[in-house]
């Protein structure tokens, strides 16, 4: 018996990020090894070999291969959609923050970072000039004078979120 020394490559894994990307590149895959009319089909599939992994169990409970596609596809979409309204919710805490009267730098900006860094971790992308133009619009009025000698000494548009903290720590 003579090996050609090829060995296909595995299919693409699904890791819960880029579904659209997964899903071009996973029919790609099954078209190449001739299994997409397997997975179209409603053809019943073979029974269980001994030593099933959970993944191979849950796809032949769905009975047909192409009952299994829809389930993991009806699957991600309610993911998707749960993802996107954590964003949302998330956005919507970011638009609706504001430094309270008793509230110190330090307390504001850890409340404003652990909103953006749950948005960035979803994948949305939150710009830095953003951020600073939201700490300087929703600052207590006690904080007026610090940030209008800052307009008078640099470009706020420019200005990066760490330097307007540390200016604003200097106040207080």
């Amino acid at each position: 018996m003579t090996s050609s020394g090829f060995s296909p490559a595995p299919p693409p894994m699904f890791n819960g990020e880029g579904y659209h990307i997964w899903v071009v590149k996973i029919n790609t895959y099954l078209q190449v090894f001739d299994l997409w009319e397997v997975v179209n089909s409603d053809v019943e599939p073979p029974p269980l070999r001994a030593n099933p992994t959970v993944a191979h169990i849950r796809i032949m409970a769905c009975g047909f291969p192409k009952q299994a596609w829809d389930k993991l596809k009806e699957e991600f979409q309610g993911t998707e959609r749960m993802r996107q309204q954590q964003l949302l919710n998330l956005r919507r805490d970011f638009e609706n923050l504001k430094m309270k009267e008793e509230e110190i730098v330090k307390q504001y900006s850890d409340r404003i970072m652990s909103i953006v860094n749950n948005i960035r971790l979803f994948g949305d992308q939150f710009s830095e000039v953003k951020i600073v133009e939201k700490v300087i619009a929703t600052l207590p009025e006690r904080y007026e004078a610090k940030i209008s000698s800052l307009e008078d000494s640099r470009d706020l548009s420019s200005i990066s979120l760490t330097e307007l903290i540390n200016a604003l720590y200097a106040q207080e």
